[in-house]
């Protein structure tokens, strides 16, 4: 059996179960990145505007390295790490993670623009760039490498995997859009903006954190449903 099949299924347990504390460990960063985000575009200044995507992409990025450490944690049915381990945990990976996500970002744009269907297969090659830092507390640029390994085979399961998340994460996202139409433009932004990054994005970051494991233990030749010891 395919060790990518029935991810979402898995993902959707485990976010169910632990939505609270994948919720709360989000929170902590995306609300006052979301704040301070907010301020800095209304002032209307680029270099303010500039600014506030930089916090944002880097809080984006301590989120998910924190999620990436959450989901190891709680694979065990538990969480064994407070809000405040997780984080301490995961911070020692930032710049890591925030380096090879800007990479990876930027040649993935490059691809789209270009013919987008390498920008699909990169996508599809570094999607477990996050998870192979954290877990395997490896380099920047050998993370790479790594994800490629990992995913060699199993491209087009992959690929499938990381369109289903999108799809969920725009239908959500489209529902809590018209949902917020009465509102202020920039206060529905704000809270669509809040909503995405506490409830909705932790699941596709649990989902492709998940998948980095079943492909682990592929490749390993052990029991995908047993998940590995904690590093």
């Amino acid at each position: 059996m395919s060790p990518t099949r029935g991810v979402i299924q898995e993902a959707w347990g485990m976010y169910k179960a632990h939505l609270l504390h994948f919720a709360s460990i989000a929170a902590v960063i995306w609300i006052p990145v979301s704040i301070l985000q907010t301020l800095l575009i209304e002032t209307g200044a680029l270099l303010a505007v500039i600014l506030g995507s930089i916090v944002s992409t880097i809080g984006l990025f301590l989120v998910e390295a924190a999620l990436v450490k959450a989901v190891q944690d709680v694979r065990d049915g538990r969480a064994d790490l407070s809000i405040g381990q997780t984080f301490s945990a995961a911070t020692p990976y930032l710049a890591r993670v925030t380096g090879a996500g800007l990479l990876a970002g930027l040649g993935i744009a490059v691809g789209l623009f270009l013919l987008i269907v390498p920008g699909l297969i990169l996508l599809t090659w570094w999607l477990l760039v996050p998870p192979v830092i954290v877990v395997e507390n490896r380099a920047a640029m050998d993370s790479f490498g790594r994800s490629r390994d990992l995913v060699r085979g199993y491209g087009w399961e992959v690929f499938g995997i990381i369109v289903l998340t999108y799809v969920v994460l725009i239908v959500v996202s489209l529902l809590i859009g018209f949902a917020l139409v009465p509102l202020d433009d920039t206060v529905a932004a704000f809270i669509s903006n809040l909503i995405s990054g506490i409830a909705i994005s932790p699941f596709v970051t649990v989902a492709w954190t998940i998948l980095y494991f079943r492909l682990v233990a592929a490749k390993s030749g052990t029991d995908t449903a047993a998940p590995p010891p904690t590093v």
